[in-house]
């Protein structure tokens, strides 16, 4: 078996956020560069920048690649690389603390499947800070969320349909 390296940028965008958002990416394999992105028309940002992620490791076929993911986004890089996804996962997607739903399970399930497939590296960039290939994945993602005729985020407007959760009484609401 012959290891690749590949490199990966990757960054999401909304706005307003909630609002249209897009996702842009860089794939850098054997001195070859590939550009994707996407957009939808009612998204946040945190799932944008989940979504280049997946989207870049999609690209990738072959098993068992080594790559570095870089990510401008907290959310994405300390959640991977501080195991609280795989404890939602076996909290059957819920947070540890407060037990609540983990957001974003939808995409979150489907960045763990991929990120099984290969070794993988995450890295936090600072977004915003004149790094050229990170400006890059801005742009690609600011273009895609600005296209005309976006599709749904199902994820997202699935959540925005759910009934809100029947909430617990509170007992000092109820003496007042």
């Amino acid at each position: 078996m012959v290891e690749q390296a590949v490199t990966i940028y990757t960054d999401g965008a909304a706005s307003p956020n909630p609002g249209r958002g897009g996702y842009g990416a860089v794939v850098i394999r054997d001195g070859h560069r590939q550009e994707l992105s996407g957009g939808f028309r009612n998204t946040t940002n945190n799932r944008m920048e989940l979504l280049s992620v997946i989207v870049a490791l999609r690209h990738i076929q072959e098993p068992q690649v080594t790559a570095t993911v870089h990510s401008d986004s907290k959310y994405v890089v300390d959640n991977l690389n501080g195991g609280y996804v795989v404890r939602w996962r076996s909290n059957r997607w819920r947070t540890t603390a407060t037990k609540q739903p983990a957001k974003n399970a939808d995409l979150w399930q489907e960045l763990l499947k991929l990120t099984e497939r290969h070794q993988i590296t995450f890295c936090w960039v600072k977004g915003h800070n004149e790094h050229p290939e990170n400006s890059r994945c801005d742009e690609l993602a600011v273009l895609a969320r600005q296209a005309v005729d976006l599709p749904a985020d199902q994820g997202f407007e699935n959540l925005l349909n759910q009934p809100e959760p029947p909430r617990q009484m509170d007992l000092f609401a109820v003496l007042q």
